[in-house]
């Protein structure tokens, strides 16, 4: 069911490459890369590494008191990051290129949380 959901994301976006559904502890639950992905991403590292910052910037943002931080992108030379909370274990990543359609994403990111959260529980 999970990779289903992830192939539905990142397929669906344009410039989409992989989708990931990892908890905060850093184990991935389920993973998607598109197969024509170039270049190639290893997404399990790069959810692995962004679940440090992802943790920082919700316990900063509680520090701060703005609120649970639901959404976070990391946008970089060669890759986009989108991550969204799906509850308080868990969270959902897509990675795609710069010219990637990133408003979709982000939506489809949102869309897929409720789905996800449904089946997590």
């Amino acid at each position: 069911m999970f990779k289903e959901v992830l192939q539905d994301v990142v397929d669906r976006t344009e410039g989409g490459v992989a989708g990931l559904l990892m908890g905060f502890d850093g184990i991935p639950v389920d993973h998607y890369v598109r197969e024509a992905a170039t270049p190639p991403v290893d997404v399990e590292t790069v959810g692995m590494e962004f679940s440090v910052i992802l943790k920082d910037i919700r316990k900063a943002s509680e520090l701060l008191e703005a609120g649970t931080a639901e959404e976070i992108s990391i946008r970089a030379e060669h890759m986009t990051t989108v991550m969204r909370v799906v509850n308080e274990e868990y969270f959902v990543a897509m990675t795609l290129l710069p010219q990637g359609n990133f408003g979709k994403a982000r939506f489809l990111l949102r869309t897929a949380s409720s789905k996800l959260v449904g089946e997590l529980t």
